[in-house]
């Protein structure tokens, strides 16, 4: 999960997006060719567009960040962009196409990228292959595949933090009761990267607001607009007074505003669709990730095998912060949080603070190099916190602690 990359050149590139399926955009400028040892061609397959305005939306506004970065050093970056690809076969053409194409470096965007990415690898040692918020490549003893992520549970823990002072507040206000501080929880699928997310995002609530609980809902899709709709909607049936999701559009958000309650987003500032809901949201800066590595890429520098990083290293942000709705005092909050954070007083998975069917957790373990979980896995409980992300970029938290209700299961 860290790379760096390359090339210098006189005109800096920006792809002109094209967002019907599986379609297909180049920024290369006349005149510039990869056979230019300033110019790196880049394959970037995404599992959206940036129509969803938020998780390849995300990942586009990175690319282009990088980019001008990249640019100001004099190495020039020709993207070779798909979208819509699917987790599917459609996946291993896309990757076939971008090598055949001359890419030199290909970026899978989407979890369920992995498996077909490594259909293709050995057929190109040549070429780098990075599968983003993956945990296969790293150790799978090929030196042309890589995994990247980066600490996102902690924007979630801080997502969480301003959920539980607005839910304090509306208590102390009289507008709920205590035991009405329900919090809904939009997930795509009940396995780690999200189980992760949503147990951190709870743990920020609870530390401000004690008597909060959480139902989640998943929906089996990392991007269906419609059910995500749905999902939250019913959630605030169920008695959700605050919505927050792990899915990649943005209608939970329109949701919550079209029921009067609040929310807290992901991926993108979710504020403009949703002003009287959306409090803030947290997303990855992958800027970060793909400036180091494209640079480290072009100096002939080795990239690393399994990247991954965070607040600390401004690879995980929060966007600006809904004063209009916040509860007085959110903002002194966020940064007396992120400062614990960033110096280590703060544990995101503290296990002091959660127990497990009332008790506390003394072991858990991070996965081994086959992906599973056994007693032979490095243990991930020690020096009292469960350490996420600690042994592998991917995160590995998948405990079910007392306080959140899985409403159903999504694998």
């Amino acid at each position: 999960m860290r790379k760096t990359a390359i090339v210098l050149i006189a005109l800096m590139l920006v792809s002109g997006l094209l967002f019907a399926g599986g379609s297909n955009e180049s920024a290369a400028s006349s005149g510039t060719t990869t056979a230019d040892s300033n110019t790196v061609k880049i394959g970037f397959l995404c599992i959206g567009d940036e129509n969803d305005q938020g998780y390849t939306y995300n990942f586009i506004r990175g690319r282009d960040k990088a980019t001008e970065m990249l640019a100001q050093e004099g190495i020039n970056v020709e993207w070779v962009t798909k979208f819509n690809i699917g987790e599917d076969s459609t996946c291993i053409d896309a990757n076939i196409e971008a090598a055949e194409e001359g890419c030199q470096i290909i970026f899978n965007n989407s979890y369920g990228f992995e498996p077909f990415m490594l259909e293709v690898v050995d057929d190109y040692p040549e070429i780098t292959f990075i599968s983003a918020t993956n945990c296969g490549s790293w150790n799978d003893g090929r030196d042309n595949t890589h995994n990247v992520f980066a600490n996102i549970y902690e924007g979630r823990y801080i997502a969480g933090v301003v959920a539980g002072m607005k839910l304090q507040q509306m208590i102390d206000e009289g507008q709920i009761t205590a035991d009405q501080a329900v919090i809904g929880y939009v997930g795509a699928y009940s396995f780690a990267e999200v189980i992760s997310g949503f147990t951190a995002y709870y743990l920020g609530a609870k530390s401000v607001c004690p008597s909060v609980t959480m139902k989640v809902s998943f929906v089996g899709s990392w991007s269906d607009a419609t059910a995500e709709s749905d999902a939250a909607l019913a959630l605030i049936d169920a008695g959700a007074v605050m919505i927050s999701q792990h899915s990649d559009n943005t209608t939970p958000a329109t949701a919550a505003q079209s029921r009067g309650v609040y929310h807290t987003g992901y991926n993108n500032d979710m504020t403009g669709i949703a002003p009287e809901a959306s409090l803030i949201s947290t997303r990855i800066d992958w800027s970060v990730y793909l400036y180091e590595m494209i640079k480290a890429y072009v100096s002939g520098e080795e990239i690393p095998q399994d990247w991954c990083h965070g607040m600390d290293y401004g690879a995980v942000v929060m966007t600006v912060l809904n004063e209009e709705i916040a509860a007085p005092g959110t903002a002194e909050k966020i940064a007396e949080v992120e400062k614990a954070i960033h110096d280590g007083t703060l544990q995101v998975f503290d296990t002091s603070t959660f127990t497990i069917n009332g008790e506390t957790l003394e072991h858990a373990y991070a996965l081994d190099t086959d992906g599973d979980f056994t007693a032979d896995s490095e243990e991930a409980v020690f020096d009292g916190a469960f350490h996420e992300s600690y042994f592998q970029s991917a995160p590995y938290f998948v405990e079910r602690i007392d306080g959140i209700e899985w409403l159903n299961s999504a694998y």
